[in-house]
């Protein structure tokens, strides 16, 4: 991915108040485990191994108590600072919005600069399984008269890029 992307998504995301946490694999485990916070559930990512803290075979009950999520992202759309999470029957869509802290382990590759380049893969991703979630920092809603951040899903975010060795 070019650096202005990169640099772009590091923007979006600063300004949607999610840390992001540029890394290499052989540090990733590191990276995620300092992001953690309390009982942690999640998914492996292809692109990295996850810490030993993190459940990855979580019960229902697990993940519902569970203050962190960690889950790979499938893309990220550096113009918006948003990260796509695909449900591929192993548990990341529970395990990226029930905890109250969301971890995306993304590996640079996979960021498109803008929507456009990544609507083909987002389609491809939403058709294979039938369930893909594109997240843009905390669940916030104001349906309810003001804002209220983590009614729907986490009250935080964090992003974990793996970037090419």
């Amino acid at each position: 991915m070019s650096i202005a992307a990169t640099d772009g998504f590091a923007d979006a995301l600063a300004d949607l108040d999610v840390t992001l946490v540029r890394t290499v694999e052989a540090d990733a485990p590191d990276a995620v485990a300092d992001l953690v916070e309390g009982d942690a559930v999640g998914v492996e990512p292809d692109c990295c191994a996850l810490p030993e803290s993190v459940n990855v075979d979580p019960t229902r009950e697990e993940v519902e108590s569970a203050e962190t999520g960690v889950t790979p992202a499938a893309l990220g759309v550096a113009e918006f600072g948003s990260v796509l999470v695909h449900e591929t029957g192993r548990g990341e869509e529970r395990a990226s919005l029930h905890p109250r802290r969301h971890v995306a382990v993304l590996a640079a590759s996979d960021l498109e600069p803008d929507l456009n380049a990544a609507l083909p893969r987002i389609a491809e991703a939403a058709s294979s399984t039938g369930s893909a979630v594109l997240t843009t920092g905390p669940s916030a809603t104001a349906d309810m008269g003001g804002l209220v951040v983590g009614a729907h899903g986490p009250e935080t975010v964090a992003v974990v890029l793996v970037e090419d060795a």
